[in-house]
Protein backbone atom coordinates (compact mmCIF):
# COMPACT_ATOMS: atom_id res chain seq x y z
CA UNK A 1 0.00 0.00 0.00
CA UNK A 2 0.95 3.66 -0.39
CA UNK A 3 0.38 6.71 1.79
CA UNK A 4 -0.72 9.75 -0.23
CA UNK A 5 0.07 13.15 1.25
CA UNK A 6 -1.76 16.28 0.11
CA UNK A 7 -1.46 18.52 3.16
CA UNK A 8 0.15 18.70 6.56
CA UNK A 9 -2.93 17.03 8.01
CA UNK A 10 -1.73 13.79 6.41
CA UNK A 11 1.33 13.70 8.68
CA UNK A 12 -0.26 11.68 11.45
CA UNK A 13 1.12 9.10 13.85
CA UNK A 14 -0.80 6.40 12.02
CA UNK A 15 0.66 7.37 8.64
CA UNK A 16 4.08 7.58 10.26
CA UNK A 17 3.64 4.03 11.53
CA UNK A 18 2.60 2.82 8.08
CA UNK A 19 5.64 4.35 6.41
CA UNK A 20 8.36 3.94 9.04
CA UNK A 21 7.38 0.60 10.55
CA UNK A 22 5.09 -0.85 7.92
CA UNK A 23 7.44 -0.10 5.02
CA UNK A 24 4.82 1.59 2.86
CA UNK A 25 5.71 4.05 0.12
CA UNK A 26 4.67 7.71 -0.05
CA UNK A 27 3.19 9.48 -3.04
CA UNK A 28 2.73 13.23 -3.42
CA UNK A 29 -0.94 13.93 -4.08
CA UNK A 30 -2.27 16.33 -6.72
CA UNK A 31 -3.32 18.96 -4.20
CA UNK A 32 0.18 19.05 -2.72
CA UNK A 33 1.82 19.26 -6.16
CA UNK A 34 -0.39 22.20 -7.08
CA UNK A 35 0.30 24.00 -3.81
CA UNK A 36 4.06 23.47 -4.15
CA UNK A 37 4.10 24.71 -7.74
CA UNK A 38 2.28 27.89 -6.70
CA UNK A 39 4.60 28.36 -3.73
CA UNK A 40 7.67 27.96 -5.95
CA UNK A 41 6.40 30.51 -8.47
CA UNK A 42 5.61 33.01 -5.72
CA UNK A 43 9.04 32.56 -4.13
CA UNK A 44 10.82 33.13 -7.43
CA UNK A 45 8.90 36.38 -7.91
CA UNK A 46 10.04 37.47 -4.45
CA UNK A 47 13.65 36.51 -5.20
CA UNK A 48 13.73 38.18 -8.60
CA UNK A 49 12.38 41.39 -7.10
CA UNK A 50 15.74 41.87 -5.36
CA UNK A 51 18.47 39.23 -5.47
CA UNK A 52 20.52 41.23 -2.97
CA UNK A 53 17.93 40.99 -0.19
CA UNK A 54 18.91 38.76 2.72
CA UNK A 55 17.44 35.26 2.47
CA UNK A 56 19.47 32.85 4.55
CA UNK A 57 21.18 30.16 2.49
CA UNK A 58 19.82 31.59 -0.77
CA UNK A 59 21.43 35.01 -1.09
CA UNK A 60 23.80 34.38 1.81
CA UNK A 61 26.14 31.65 2.92
CA UNK A 62 25.34 29.24 5.78
CA UNK A 63 25.98 29.00 9.50
CA UNK A 64 28.66 31.30 10.91
CA UNK A 65 29.33 32.57 7.38
CA UNK A 66 25.77 33.83 6.94
CA UNK A 67 27.01 37.42 6.64
CA UNK A 68 28.76 36.48 3.40
CA UNK A 69 26.66 37.60 0.43
CA UNK A 70 26.33 35.27 -2.57
CA UNK A 71 26.34 37.07 -5.95
CA UNK A 72 23.16 36.52 -8.01
CA UNK A 73 24.97 34.57 -10.72
CA UNK A 74 26.29 32.09 -8.12
CA UNK A 75 23.13 31.57 -6.09
CA UNK A 76 21.88 28.49 -7.93
CA UNK A 77 25.21 26.66 -7.69
CA UNK A 78 25.54 27.75 -4.08
CA UNK A 79 22.19 26.17 -3.22
CA UNK A 80 23.25 22.81 -4.60
CA UNK A 81 26.20 22.68 -2.21
CA UNK A 82 24.37 23.24 1.07
CA UNK A 83 24.96 20.37 3.47
CA UNK A 84 26.40 18.11 0.80
CA UNK A 85 30.03 19.08 0.45
CA UNK A 86 30.88 21.24 3.46
CA UNK A 87 33.93 19.57 4.96
CA UNK A 88 32.79 19.13 8.58
CA UNK A 89 29.31 17.77 7.83
CA UNK A 90 28.13 14.18 7.43
CA UNK A 91 30.98 12.95 9.61
CA UNK A 92 29.21 11.32 12.52
CA UNK A 93 30.99 8.31 13.93
CA UNK A 94 30.97 5.34 16.30
CA UNK A 95 28.42 3.71 18.54
CA UNK A 96 26.18 2.15 15.93
CA UNK A 97 23.50 3.60 13.66
CA UNK A 98 19.88 4.62 13.68
CA UNK A 99 17.49 1.79 12.93
CA UNK A 100 16.26 1.81 9.35
CA UNK A 101 12.68 2.42 10.46
CA UNK A 102 13.79 5.73 12.04
CA UNK A 103 15.55 6.81 8.84
CA UNK A 104 12.32 6.06 6.98
CA UNK A 105 10.49 8.14 9.56
CA UNK A 106 12.86 11.07 9.08
CA UNK A 107 12.20 11.06 5.34
CA UNK A 108 8.45 10.97 5.94
CA UNK A 109 8.60 13.82 8.47
CA UNK A 110 10.76 15.88 6.10
CA UNK A 111 7.96 15.93 3.51
CA UNK A 112 5.77 18.04 5.80
CA UNK A 113 8.05 20.94 4.90
CA UNK A 114 6.98 20.70 1.28
CA UNK A 115 3.28 19.94 0.89
CA UNK A 116 1.93 23.34 2.01
CA UNK A 117 4.19 25.34 -0.33
CA UNK A 118 6.44 26.75 2.42
CA UNK A 119 9.58 24.99 1.22
CA UNK A 120 10.28 27.17 -1.83
CA UNK A 121 10.88 23.94 -3.78
CA UNK A 122 9.37 22.44 -6.93
CA UNK A 123 7.12 19.38 -6.69
CA UNK A 124 9.80 17.25 -8.37
CA UNK A 125 12.08 17.75 -5.34
CA UNK A 126 9.44 16.39 -2.97
CA UNK A 127 8.71 13.47 -5.30
CA UNK A 128 12.41 12.62 -5.45
CA UNK A 129 12.58 12.79 -1.67
CA UNK A 130 9.61 10.43 -1.31
CA UNK A 131 11.23 8.03 -3.80
CA UNK A 132 14.16 7.53 -1.41
CA UNK A 133 11.82 5.37 0.67
CA UNK A 134 11.72 2.81 -2.13
CA UNK A 135 15.46 2.24 -2.30
CA UNK A 136 18.37 1.42 0.00
CA UNK A 137 18.64 3.84 2.90
CA UNK A 138 21.82 5.46 4.23
CA UNK A 139 23.30 4.62 7.61
CA UNK A 140 23.07 7.45 10.12
CA UNK A 141 25.66 7.29 12.94
CA UNK A 142 24.54 7.82 16.51
CA UNK A 143 27.58 9.83 17.61
CA UNK A 144 29.08 13.11 16.49
CA UNK A 145 25.69 14.60 15.62
CA UNK A 146 25.34 17.43 18.16
CA UNK A 147 25.02 20.89 16.70
CA UNK A 148 22.56 23.71 16.18
CA UNK A 149 19.60 22.20 14.38
CA UNK A 150 19.79 18.85 12.65
CA UNK A 151 21.91 19.48 9.59
CA UNK A 152 24.55 16.99 10.78
CA UNK A 153 22.32 13.88 10.81
CA UNK A 154 20.38 15.17 7.78
CA UNK A 155 23.61 15.27 5.79
CA UNK A 156 23.74 11.49 6.22
CA UNK A 157 20.04 11.01 5.49
CA UNK A 158 20.34 12.99 2.25
CA UNK A 159 23.68 11.55 1.18
CA UNK A 160 22.11 9.69 -1.75
CA UNK A 161 19.81 12.48 -2.89
CA UNK A 162 20.36 13.67 -6.46
CA UNK A 163 21.11 17.39 -6.36
CA UNK A 164 22.75 18.29 -9.68
CA UNK A 165 19.60 20.08 -10.88
CA UNK A 166 18.53 21.81 -7.68
CA UNK A 167 17.62 25.46 -8.01
CA UNK A 168 17.81 28.46 -5.69
CA UNK A 169 16.43 27.76 -2.23
CA UNK A 170 15.72 24.06 -2.82
CA UNK A 171 18.52 22.59 -0.71
CA UNK A 172 17.53 24.36 2.51
CA UNK A 173 14.18 22.57 2.93
CA UNK A 174 15.97 19.26 2.46
CA UNK A 175 18.64 19.84 5.07
CA UNK A 176 17.42 22.46 7.54
CA UNK A 177 14.65 22.16 10.11
CA UNK A 178 13.95 19.44 12.69
CA UNK A 179 12.55 16.31 11.00
CA UNK A 180 14.92 14.09 13.01
CA UNK A 181 13.33 15.19 16.28
CA UNK A 182 9.88 14.65 14.82
CA UNK A 183 10.75 11.11 13.76
CA UNK A 184 12.42 10.22 17.05
CA UNK A 185 9.44 11.60 18.99
CA UNK A 186 7.02 9.58 16.84
CA UNK A 187 9.08 6.41 17.10
CA UNK A 188 9.22 6.74 20.88
CA UNK A 189 5.53 7.60 21.24
CA UNK A 190 4.32 4.67 19.16
CA UNK A 191 6.26 2.21 21.30
CA UNK A 192 5.50 3.88 24.63
CA UNK A 193 1.79 3.10 24.49
CA UNK A 194 2.52 -0.58 23.86
CA UNK A 195 5.01 -0.67 26.70
CA UNK A 196 2.57 0.93 29.12
CA UNK A 197 -0.16 -1.55 28.22
CA UNK A 198 2.29 -4.39 28.75
CA UNK A 199 3.27 -2.97 32.15
CA UNK A 200 -0.36 -2.68 33.23
CA UNK A 201 -1.00 -6.31 32.37
CA UNK A 202 2.06 -7.44 34.32
CA UNK A 203 1.16 -5.36 37.37
CA UNK A 204 -2.43 -6.67 37.29
CA UNK A 205 -1.01 -10.17 37.30
CA UNK A 206 1.16 -9.24 40.27
CA UNK A 207 -1.86 -7.83 42.14
CA UNK A 208 -3.75 -11.08 41.70
CA UNK A 209 -0.75 -13.29 42.47
CA UNK A 210 -0.11 -11.46 45.74
CA UNK A 211 -3.78 -11.14 46.62
CA UNK A 212 -3.55 -7.39 47.10
CA UNK A 213 -6.80 -5.62 48.06
CA UNK A 214 -8.85 -4.40 45.10
CA UNK A 215 -10.10 -1.31 46.95
CA UNK A 216 -6.93 0.52 45.92
CA UNK A 217 -8.24 0.51 42.34
CA UNK A 218 -11.92 1.26 43.06
CA UNK A 219 -13.71 3.42 40.49
CA UNK A 220 -14.70 5.95 43.16
CA UNK A 221 -11.04 7.05 43.17
CA UNK A 222 -11.41 8.33 39.60
CA UNK A 223 -13.42 11.25 40.95
CA UNK A 224 -11.72 11.56 44.33
CA UNK A 225 -8.27 11.91 42.81
CA UNK A 226 -9.55 14.06 39.96
CA UNK A 227 -6.81 13.24 37.44
CA UNK A 228 -7.72 11.78 34.06
CA UNK A 229 -4.41 9.97 33.63
CA UNK A 230 -4.67 8.28 37.00
CA UNK A 231 -8.29 7.44 36.19
CA UNK A 232 -7.12 5.80 32.97
CA UNK A 233 -4.54 3.75 34.88
CA UNK A 234 -7.11 2.63 37.45
CA UNK A 235 -9.55 1.70 34.68
CA UNK A 236 -6.88 -0.41 32.98
CA UNK A 237 -6.14 -2.28 36.20
CA UNK A 238 -9.84 -2.88 36.81
CA UNK A 239 -10.24 -4.15 33.27
CA UNK A 240 -7.48 -6.71 33.67
CA UNK A 241 -8.71 -7.69 37.14
CA UNK A 242 -12.35 -7.99 36.11
CA UNK A 243 -14.06 -10.84 37.90
CA UNK A 244 -11.39 -11.17 40.58
CA UNK A 245 -12.85 -12.11 43.96
CA UNK A 246 -12.34 -9.64 46.82
CA UNK A 247 -12.28 -12.47 49.35
CA UNK A 248 -9.15 -13.77 51.04
CA UNK A 249 -6.94 -10.82 50.15
CA UNK A 250 -4.05 -9.52 52.24
CA UNK A 251 -5.70 -6.20 53.10
CA UNK A 252 -3.58 -5.47 56.16
CA UNK A 253 -0.32 -6.81 54.77
CA UNK A 254 -0.30 -5.31 51.28
CA UNK A 255 2.81 -3.16 50.76
CA UNK A 256 2.50 0.44 49.67
CA UNK A 257 3.84 -0.52 46.23
CA UNK A 258 0.47 -2.17 45.52
CA UNK A 259 -1.59 0.70 46.88
CA UNK A 260 0.19 3.45 44.92
CA UNK A 261 0.13 1.46 41.70
CA UNK A 262 -2.67 3.50 40.13
CA UNK A 263 -0.91 6.78 40.77
CA UNK A 264 2.48 5.68 39.47
CA UNK A 265 0.89 4.16 36.37
CA UNK A 266 -1.02 7.44 36.04
CA UNK A 267 2.32 9.22 35.83
CA UNK A 268 3.26 6.89 32.98
CA UNK A 269 -0.04 7.61 31.23
CA UNK A 270 0.74 11.32 31.52
CA UNK A 271 4.21 10.82 30.04
CA UNK A 272 2.91 8.70 27.17
CA UNK A 273 0.25 11.29 26.37
CA UNK A 274 2.91 14.00 26.38
CA UNK A 275 5.09 11.99 24.00
CA UNK A 276 2.16 11.41 21.65
CA UNK A 277 1.26 15.11 21.69
CA UNK A 278 4.86 16.10 20.96
CA UNK A 279 4.98 13.65 18.07
CA UNK A 280 1.67 14.78 16.56
CA UNK A 281 2.68 18.44 16.62
CA UNK A 282 6.22 17.82 15.42
CA UNK A 283 5.24 15.60 12.49
CA UNK A 284 3.05 18.25 10.84
CA UNK A 285 5.27 21.24 11.65
CA UNK A 286 6.95 23.33 8.96
CA UNK A 287 10.45 23.77 10.34
CA UNK A 288 12.42 24.99 7.33
CA UNK A 289 14.89 27.82 7.88
CA UNK A 290 14.29 30.11 6.15
CA UNK A 291 10.56 29.53 5.75
CA UNK A 292 8.54 30.97 2.89
CA UNK A 293 5.11 32.43 3.65
CA UNK A 294 2.84 32.93 0.60
CA UNK A 295 1.54 36.39 -0.40
CA UNK A 296 -0.79 38.06 2.08
CA UNK A 297 -1.90 41.46 3.31
CA UNK A 298 1.03 43.85 3.23
CA UNK A 299 3.26 41.28 1.51
CA UNK A 300 2.17 40.90 -2.12
CA UNK A 301 5.21 38.73 -2.95
CA UNK A 302 5.18 36.76 0.26
CA UNK A 303 8.01 36.59 2.78
CA UNK A 304 11.12 34.46 3.31
CA UNK A 305 12.72 34.82 6.71
CA UNK A 306 14.83 32.93 9.22
CA UNK A 307 13.23 31.13 12.17
CA UNK A 308 14.14 28.79 15.01
CA UNK A 309 12.19 25.91 13.48
CA UNK A 310 15.39 23.86 13.33
CA UNK A 311 15.22 23.46 17.13
CA UNK A 312 12.54 21.11 18.47
CA UNK A 313 11.93 21.96 22.15
CA UNK A 314 9.12 19.40 22.62
CA UNK A 315 10.72 16.06 21.82
CA UNK A 316 13.50 15.75 24.37
CA UNK A 317 11.43 16.92 27.40
CA UNK A 318 8.80 14.32 26.44
CA UNK A 319 11.50 11.64 26.29
CA UNK A 320 12.83 12.82 29.66
CA UNK A 321 9.39 12.33 31.19
CA UNK A 322 9.06 8.86 29.71
CA UNK A 323 12.47 7.78 30.96
CA UNK A 324 11.52 8.97 34.46
CA UNK A 325 8.25 7.06 34.42
CA UNK A 326 9.96 3.86 33.23
CA UNK A 327 12.45 4.22 36.07
CA UNK A 328 9.64 4.53 38.62
CA UNK A 329 7.83 1.52 37.18
CA UNK A 330 11.06 -0.46 37.31
CA UNK A 331 11.35 0.33 41.01
CA UNK A 332 7.73 -0.65 41.56
CA UNK A 333 8.28 -3.94 39.74
CA UNK A 334 11.29 -4.67 41.93
CA UNK A 335 9.19 -4.05 45.05
CA UNK A 336 6.48 -6.40 43.76
CA UNK A 337 8.97 -9.17 43.06
CA UNK A 338 10.37 -8.79 46.57
CA UNK A 339 6.87 -8.89 48.08
CA UNK A 340 5.90 -11.99 46.13
CA UNK A 341 9.09 -13.87 46.97
CA UNK A 342 8.86 -12.86 50.63
CA UNK A 343 5.27 -14.08 50.77
CA UNK A 344 6.30 -17.38 49.23
CA UNK A 345 9.19 -17.83 51.66
CA UNK A 346 7.06 -17.04 54.71
CA UNK A 347 4.11 -19.24 53.76
CA UNK A 348 3.08 -22.05 56.15
CA UNK A 349 5.34 -25.14 55.90
CA UNK A 350 2.74 -27.11 53.97
CA UNK A 351 2.72 -24.50 51.23
CA UNK A 352 6.22 -23.02 51.40
CA UNK A 353 8.72 -23.50 48.60
CA UNK A 354 12.23 -24.63 49.49
CA UNK A 355 13.55 -22.44 46.68
CA UNK A 356 11.50 -19.33 47.44
CA UNK A 357 13.89 -17.83 49.98
CA UNK A 358 16.85 -18.53 47.72
CA UNK A 359 14.97 -16.98 44.80
CA UNK A 360 14.23 -13.83 46.77
CA UNK A 361 17.84 -13.52 47.90
CA UNK A 362 19.27 -14.24 44.45
CA UNK A 363 16.99 -11.81 42.65
CA UNK A 364 17.70 -8.80 44.81
CA UNK A 365 21.14 -7.87 43.40
CA UNK A 366 19.96 -8.24 39.81
CA UNK A 367 16.77 -6.28 40.42
CA UNK A 368 18.58 -3.55 42.32
CA UNK A 369 21.01 -3.26 39.42
CA UNK A 370 18.15 -2.84 36.95
CA UNK A 371 16.57 -0.18 39.14
CA UNK A 372 19.80 1.79 39.36
CA UNK A 373 20.36 1.51 35.63
CA UNK A 374 16.84 2.83 35.00
CA UNK A 375 17.37 5.70 37.40
CA UNK A 376 20.65 6.62 35.71
CA UNK A 377 18.98 6.67 32.31
CA UNK A 378 16.26 8.90 33.71
CA UNK A 379 18.74 11.72 34.33
CA UNK A 380 17.26 14.53 32.27
CA UNK A 381 18.80 15.67 29.01
CA UNK A 382 19.09 19.46 28.85
CA UNK A 383 20.36 21.93 26.30
CA UNK A 384 24.04 21.11 25.65
CA UNK A 385 26.42 23.58 27.23
CA UNK A 386 28.89 23.34 24.35
CA UNK A 387 29.10 26.24 21.91
CA UNK A 388 29.93 25.45 18.28
CA UNK A 389 30.48 29.06 17.22
CA UNK A 390 29.10 32.52 18.07
CA UNK A 391 26.08 32.03 15.80
CA UNK A 392 25.34 28.34 16.41
CA UNK A 393 25.47 28.82 20.18
CA UNK A 394 22.60 26.45 21.11
CA UNK A 395 22.63 22.80 20.03
CA UNK A 396 19.74 20.39 19.72
CA UNK A 397 19.72 17.68 22.44
CA UNK A 398 17.08 15.34 20.96
CA UNK A 399 19.56 13.13 19.12
CA UNK A 400 21.50 12.53 22.32
CA UNK A 401 18.33 11.94 24.39
CA UNK A 402 16.89 9.26 22.12
CA UNK A 403 19.49 6.51 22.64
CA UNK A 404 18.43 6.28 26.31
CA UNK A 405 14.73 6.70 25.56
CA UNK A 406 12.34 3.73 25.79
CA UNK A 407 13.02 2.88 22.15
CA UNK A 408 16.64 3.92 21.79
CA UNK A 409 19.37 1.34 21.26
CA UNK A 410 20.27 -0.19 24.59
CA UNK A 411 23.93 -0.33 23.72
CA UNK A 412 24.00 3.47 23.71
CA UNK A 413 22.67 3.94 27.24
CA UNK A 414 25.11 4.69 29.99
CA UNK A 415 24.91 2.52 31.93
CA UNK A 416 23.51 0.06 29.39
CA UNK A 417 19.90 -0.97 29.57
CA UNK A 418 18.93 1.74 31.98
CA UNK A 419 15.63 2.68 30.37
CA UNK A 420 14.19 -0.78 29.95
CA UNK A 421 11.35 -1.93 32.13
CA UNK A 422 12.11 -5.45 33.38
CA UNK A 423 9.89 -8.13 31.97
CA UNK A 424 8.55 -10.75 34.34
CA UNK A 425 7.31 -14.29 33.93
CA UNK A 426 5.18 -15.16 36.93
CA UNK A 427 4.62 -18.86 37.54
CA UNK A 428 2.25 -20.28 40.06
CA UNK A 429 0.74 -23.53 41.27
CA UNK A 430 -2.96 -24.33 41.72
CA UNK A 431 -2.11 -25.67 45.15
CA UNK A 432 -1.26 -22.13 46.24
CA UNK A 433 -4.11 -20.02 44.85
CA UNK A 434 -6.96 -20.57 42.48
CA UNK A 435 -5.22 -18.12 40.17
CA UNK A 436 -6.34 -16.22 38.33
CA UNK A 437 -9.97 -15.79 39.24
CA UNK A 438 -10.32 -12.70 37.10
CA UNK A 439 -11.58 -12.55 33.54
CA UNK A 440 -8.97 -10.06 32.42
CA UNK A 441 -5.94 -12.20 33.21
CA UNK A 442 -6.42 -15.82 32.22
CA UNK A 443 -4.39 -18.96 32.64
CA UNK A 444 -4.23 -22.41 31.17
CA UNK A 445 -4.13 -25.03 33.92
CA UNK A 446 -1.87 -28.03 33.77
CA UNK A 447 -1.69 -31.24 35.72
CA UNK A 448 -0.22 -31.35 39.21
CA UNK A 449 3.48 -30.57 39.17
CA UNK A 450 3.29 -28.48 35.98
CA UNK A 451 3.48 -24.71 36.13
CA UNK A 452 0.64 -22.74 34.58
CA UNK A 453 1.16 -20.20 31.83
CA UNK A 454 -0.48 -16.77 31.69
CA UNK A 455 -2.48 -15.88 28.60
CA UNK A 456 -3.35 -12.27 27.93
CA UNK A 457 -6.38 -11.00 26.03
CA UNK A 458 -5.26 -10.04 22.56
CA UNK A 459 -1.89 -11.75 22.82
CA UNK A 460 -1.01 -14.03 19.92
CA UNK A 461 0.69 -16.59 22.10
CA UNK A 462 0.97 -17.46 25.77
CA UNK A 463 3.98 -16.61 27.83
CA UNK A 464 6.68 -19.28 27.51
CA UNK A 465 6.17 -22.22 29.85
CA UNK A 466 8.50 -22.83 32.72
CA UNK A 467 9.05 -26.24 34.29
CA UNK A 468 8.28 -27.02 37.90
CA UNK A 469 9.53 -29.91 39.95
CA UNK A 470 7.51 -31.78 42.55
CA UNK A 471 9.07 -29.98 45.48
CA UNK A 472 7.99 -26.60 44.08
CA UNK A 473 4.37 -27.36 44.85
CA UNK A 474 4.09 -24.84 47.64
CA UNK A 475 5.57 -21.92 45.72
CA UNK A 476 3.33 -18.88 45.58
CA UNK A 477 5.32 -17.25 42.83
CA UNK A 478 8.71 -17.58 41.28
CA UNK A 479 9.63 -14.63 39.15
CA UNK A 480 12.53 -14.95 36.76
CA UNK A 481 13.34 -11.47 35.54
CA UNK A 482 14.41 -10.74 31.99
CA UNK A 483 15.46 -7.32 30.80
CA UNK A 484 14.63 -7.06 27.14
CA UNK A 485 17.96 -5.99 25.73
CA UNK A 486 18.11 -3.86 22.63
CA UNK A 487 15.66 -1.71 20.64
CA UNK A 488 12.23 -2.98 19.78
CA UNK A 489 11.69 -4.91 23.02
CA UNK A 490 9.39 -3.70 25.72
Amino acid sequence: MTVEVNSRDDFTLENYRRVAMGGESVTIGPEARKTMAEGRANFLRLLESDRTQFIYGVTSSFGPRAKLTIPPDQQRAHGRAFGFRRGNWARGFGGGYLDERVVRGILFARLANFVAGNSKARPVVAERLAALLDGPLPRVPLDGEVGAGEVLPMAHVMSGFRRDDLEEGEANPLMNGSPVSAALAADTALQAGHRLDHAEQIFALSVEAFGAPLDAYDNVLDDLWGDEDEASALAALRRYLEGASPDGRASAAAPASYRVLGRVLGQAHRAVTGAEDAARVSLRSVTDNPVYVPPGEGHPLGRAFSTGGFHNAMAYPAMNALAASWADLTLLAQRHVTALCTAAASAPPARASRSAADAATGLEPALSGLVEEARAAAMPTLLPAAVNDPQDDVSSPTFTRWPCSPRGPARRCSPPGASRLPRFTICWRPSVRSFPRSKGVRATPGPAGVTWRPRWPGRRSPAPPRSASADDGGSLAELPVRARRGPGHS
